[in-house]
């Protein structure tokens, strides 16, 4: 009874008292589809040491990101940590503090929020930005949420280019709140014509840059319309080392910016956790979602960091907060300014032109094959193939011979006409001889 306290009574009473039948109305919200239908198929009980031994036999069966040539990208991307970061996050005033909710007593912790919001900001193009979320598809997300709240309108308009999980992170929010989204077809080489879309009834239209499947993307023009039709430009990143080379999306007009900050300071670590950045322009600052940090004096005259806003529901009433995200990625957004600080702005913008000549250098060298066609013609360090059969089958041979080389389309669009494509990236982390063993095992697999 240690683990399960209550009884069949104890929870028949329960329920009872909140007005349902069973415990599965409580679960109602979710899509019967994304419901188990049964027991996941695990062993009722074990030992501690049967435990062990079953997962490291699940683990060994994963092939490590670091043990062979790596060309995965799609959102999580694999660049050189420096010791230092892992070392620094580590210490214990970092590592075992969390949310400030004394924070005139959290001096520390504030004052390295603030250095990553004015990071961000820098990095975005953008006046102000948020103490983080929790990863760059919930940030897509609340950006949608806050452009209702600005517009007073409730239709976002999603890109073909957007990634597909980020869209439907984007449609899950929408879907419980009665919001409506249109979201248009896929886009492999950015030939959509998204001004078409823009019109009075819009509240936001979400663009990436670059996209899912590698495009480079000038939002300049779309964001003239959407100025012109009270629409709020959102843009998206899911690759920040890009920040590093190309133009910051706040220069080209977006009124929010948000994106995934994994890739700088962060591994991969099989998906999570990750850093969401948020930014906007200063005439929204009150409708942003999260934490705000700022810098003032004391009574002494001496600098000092305070939790300048905070409209979030466990600080404010409930139906004036903006959002319900519950902390934001402490240790993650640390992560990321003591990598940005080790780099500075010389050594970001060195790091992206070697991601990009990384890139380009393989995209020549994959495209030479015969039957490959290279979809995207303008890329930062990632870009989509079309393969002379399935992209899924091509991975799984790929992998047999030691080379992780991809995300075929397939994984995350099912669309007949996109199973030959491949996502591909390359970062600093290639080395010649890894894109020659790619090309050789390619060459073998077709």
């Amino acid at each position: 009874m240690r683990y399960l306290p209550l009884s069949n009574a104890d929870r028949a009473a329960m329920l009872a008292r909140i007005g349902v039948a069973s415990i599965d109305q409580l679960f109602a919200d979710i899509p019967s589809d994304k419901q188990l239908k049964e027991l996941v198929n695990l062993p009722k009980a074990k030992s501690e040491m049967e435990v062990e031994r079953l997962l490291s036999g699940l683990a060994a069966r994963n092939v490590p990101a670091s043990s062979v040539p790596f060309f995965v990208g799609a959102g999580a991307y694999k660049h050189q940590v420096p010791a230092t970061v892992d070392h620094l996050i580590q210490r214990s005033e970092f590592l075992t503090s969390y949310t400030p909710y004394q924070p005139e007593i959290a001096q520390g912790t504030l004052q390295y929020l603030f250095e990553f919001q004015t990071q961000v900001a820098a990095l975005t193009g953008m006046d102000v930005a948020n103490a983080s979320m929790y990863d760059g598809s919930t940030a897509a997300a609340e950006a949608v949420l806050m452009a209702h709240r600005i517009t007073r309108r409730k239709k976002a308009v999603l890109s073909g280019g957007l990634h597909p999980q980020y869209a439907e992170v984007i449609r899950t929010l929408s879907r419980m709140a009665g919001d409506e989204v249109v979201s248009l077809p896929a886009d492999v080489s950015a030939r959509e014509n998204l001004l078409e879309s823009v019109d009075s009834s819009v509240s936001c239209v979400v663009v990436q840059t670059p996209d899912f499947f590698g495009n480079l993307r000038d939002i300049k023009t779309l964001a003239d319309k959407c100025k012109a039709s009270g629409v709020l430009l959102i843009a998206v990143f899911t690759e920040a080392v890009s920040l590093g080379l190309v133009e910051a999306p706040g220069a080209m007009g977006a009124d929010i910016v948000v994106g995934e900050g994994q890739s700088i300071g962060n591994g991969l670590n099989f998906g999570g956790p990750y850093v969401g950045l948020f930014a906007t322009q200063q005439k929204y600052i009150r409708q942003m979602p999260g934490r705000l940090c700022g810098e003032t004096v004391d009574a002494d005259g001496n600098r000092g960091f305070v939790l300048t806003l905070s409209t979030r529901e466990q600080h404010i009433r409930r139906e004036k907060a903006t959002s319900n995200i519950c902390t934001n990625s402490g240790l993650c957004a640390l992560a990321f300014t003591i990598h940005m600080t080790l780099l500075g702005e010389t050594g970001l913008r060195r790091l992206a032109e070697l991601n990009h000549a990384n890139a380009v250098l393989l995209a020549q060298m994959l495209s030479g094959i015969a039957g490959v066609d290279l979809l995207t013609e303008a890329f930062f360090n990632e870009f989509t193939l079309r393969l002379p059969r399935p992209a899924a089958e091509v991975v799984e041979k790929l992998e047999k011979r030691g080379i992780l080389g991809g995300v075929p389309v397939s994984r995350l669009i099912d669309k007949a006409e996109l199973e030959d494509c491949l996502i591909v990236c390359s970062t600093e982390v290639n080395t010649d001889a890894d894109r020659a063993a790619f090309v050789a095992a390619l060459k073998e697999v077709l």
